[in-house]
């Protein structure tokens, strides 16, 4: 126990986590010249598509220290976008200490401060790295002190290269005297806690884990504490990176196990796995739920696929604890699901797992948050979709999610970011300065008005200096109405959407303009229609494809081009009663990205 140390790499995205994991993992030689690769631990196809870590990632080094000391270094990469702070925050339950990245480059940034008070939440020993020093673009003048602001004295701060390998000995040996050892009785009643797990379809589903009392050994029979499930260890193991099976795991050490579980929902990530015979009364405490975000609905294209979608969710939710759903039903799509993300970024990343992995073609509904009502009669009910929405005379008043947003920019774009917070129906609360040149603005804005495409926009009047981090910070009163979009006079639920009444109209208007753009033209005239309750806000038409059934006809009278047109109308007026409107997958999420 003496010799192993728990860490996570914690950082804002882009800031060189993932290369500074590489760099440690061959500086330990936990691979060998020929295996390695970069992004090592990033093992997902859409991680290394995208630059982005999206799961946190575990692995065992043995590192020699300078004074010839033997230590076992588990590592934890983290990812460092917004939308996968859950994943962040199971990394730092399961460890005594956090390096925190800053890029020489960019400086501090919103996820930098939001990660470090979660580390020192947990009580972590932080001990900060300033990467990318070898860039011509790194400004240690002016970075050096927003990372003393945030609390740390210049000699702590580690100056290093994750690229060229400066300063990688430095840290570890920081690692090993700064950071405590792992606390625990080997003898105590087994109390281990899950922090990842997915699904093998040999071995069923296998669980990663941190032991913080006791030892847990092939043939033991362990408890769930969430669930009350006992199994039977089949297998355990410990990631150097591959899988290396072991007998046992004991006070402080990270490993896997797989217990011939085959029903996913027997595992709850957070959960406390102990002795059956032996049980402890103390489960751990889990790490902060975060609760979703964003809510659509996802529906197989085809009606066969939803018992193949269901076994796909159960599968993906248990490699991904912060994704949660529930059946629904949709008179446009049929049978799917209800699903709640984190974000924008994470429901993408959702979908895109989904059709890969599972070979799925899928339907995504209009994204919208969580509104709360409260009826007439005094009940008070989560609206998750527009179809959940009472009718009006039976809604006494309705509130929306307010998130508290920490956007970090330069001050010389202060007057275009407090523009956009402010036409997003923002609330300046905060200013903060980091430094001569930075500043912290604290706003209050509708979650609404955020997921969409607050961050693009800030993006780009910041000419991508400007960095966003938010929490859900309550609910506050909004006048709520449901707007219909009605295509050949039939409501289609799956583009309905709610909106504050003060931008219906002109949000209604912008919505079938952007329709009339995407949706195809078909063999009948499509009229696409807003509409609040009964009453029409806008509309517009779609012109059919025409064909020219006349050009055969020549010569004799008029009467006979005319009796062809005519009939050529009835027909087209028929195809429109009976006819199906094709819609296409970006139309649903266009009604969310309009000006």
């Amino acid at each position: 126990m003496e010799n192993i140390r728990n860490f996570c790499i914690i950082a804002h995205i882009d800031h060189g986590k993932s290369t500074l994991a590489d760099q440690i993992i061959k500086f330990c030689g936990a691979v060998d010249e020929r295996r390695f690769h970069e992004q090592l631990l990033d093992d997902m196809e859409l991680e290394r598509e995208r630059g982005i870590t999206i799961k946190s990632s575990a692995v065992r080094l043995n590192y020699r220290s300078k004074d010839g000391k033997e230590y076992v270094l588990n590592l934890i990469d983290t990812p460092g976008h917004v939308d996968f702070s859950y994943e962040v925050s199971k990394a730092l339950a399961s460890c005594e200490g956090a390096l925190l990245l800053v890029d020489a480059s960019q400086g501090v940034e919103a996820q930098t401060i939001a990660n470090l008070h979660l580390a020192r939440k947990q009580g972590l020993k932080v001990i900060p790295v300033l990467n990318k020093i070898d860039l011509p673009s790194a400004d240690l003048d002016v970075v050096l002190p927003q990372v003393e602001a945030l609390g740390f004295s210049s000699e702590e701060i580690i100056l290093a290269s994750a690229k060229e390998g400066i300063g990688i000995e430095e840290i570890l040996e920081r690692i090993v005297k700064e950071i405590p050892p792992p606390q625990g009785d080997k003898d105590a009643p087994l109390r281990v806690l899950v922090f990842d797990s997915h699904y093998d379809q040999y071995k069923g589903v296998i669980v990663y884990f941190r032991v913080f009392d006791g030892t847990v050994a092939v043939g033991d029979r362990i408890k769930f504490m969430a669930t009350g499930d006992s199994f039977e260890v089949e297998g355990i193991g410990v990631l150097t990176p591959e899988r290396v099976a072991v007998n046992s795991l004991t006070v402080g050490e990270v490993g896997y196990l797989f217990a011939n579980i085959r029903n996913p929902r027997s595992v709850n990530v957070g959960d406390t796995i102990t002795h059956l015979k032996r049980p402890t009364d103390r489960p751990l405490p889990g790490y902060r739920r975060i609760p979703p975000m964003v809510f659509a609905g996802v529906y197989p294209v085809n009606p066969a696929d939803f018992p193949a979608l269901r076994d796909a969710m159960e599968k993906l939710s248990l490699n991904d604890a912060s994704f949660v759903f529930e059946p629904e039903n949709s008179t446009a799509c049929g049978f799917g699901f209800r699903c709640g993300f984190l974000g924008m970024l994470h429901m993408e990343i959702v979908q895109e797992r989904l059709e890969r992995e599972f070979g799925l073609d899928l339907i995504l509904t209009t994204p919208s948050v969580v509104y709360k009502v409260r009826t007439v009669d005094g009940k008070e009910i989560e609206v998750r979709s527009p179809s959940q929405m009472p009718p009006p005379e039976k809604v006494e008043a309705s509130y929306e999610p307010y998130i508290r947003a920490n956007i970090i920019i330069p001050i010389s774009f202060i007057e275009p970011v407090m523009n956009l917070c402010k036409e997003k129906r923002g609330r300046h609360i905060q200013t903060n300065y980091l430094g001569n040149d930075r500043l912290e603005l604290i706003f209050r804005l509708p979650l609404a008005e955020v997921i969409t495409d607050f961050y693009d926009k800030l993006k780009t009047v910041s000419r991508g200096f400007a960095s966003l981090d938010y929490e859900l910070d309550g609910y506050e009163k909004v006048d709520l109405v449901k707007m219909d979009i009605l295509l050949n006079r039939k409501p289609t639920d799956a583009l309905s959407f709610l909106v504050p009444r003060e931008k219906a109209y002109e949000r209604g208007k912008a919505v079938v303009r952007k329709l009339k753009e995407l949706i195809p033209r078909q063999l009948f005239e499509v009229s696409v229609q807003a509409a609040i309750g009964s009453r029409i806000i806008a509309s517009e038409k779609i012109r059919p494809l025409a064909k020219n059934v006349t050009a055969k006809c020549y010569g004799g009278d008029i009467t006979r081009k005319r009796k062809l047109w005519e009939k050529q109308k009835e027909g087209k007026k028929r195809m429109k009663m009976m006819g199906k409107v094709q819609v296409p997958q970006e139309a649903f999420l266009a009604t969310l990205k309009i000006d």
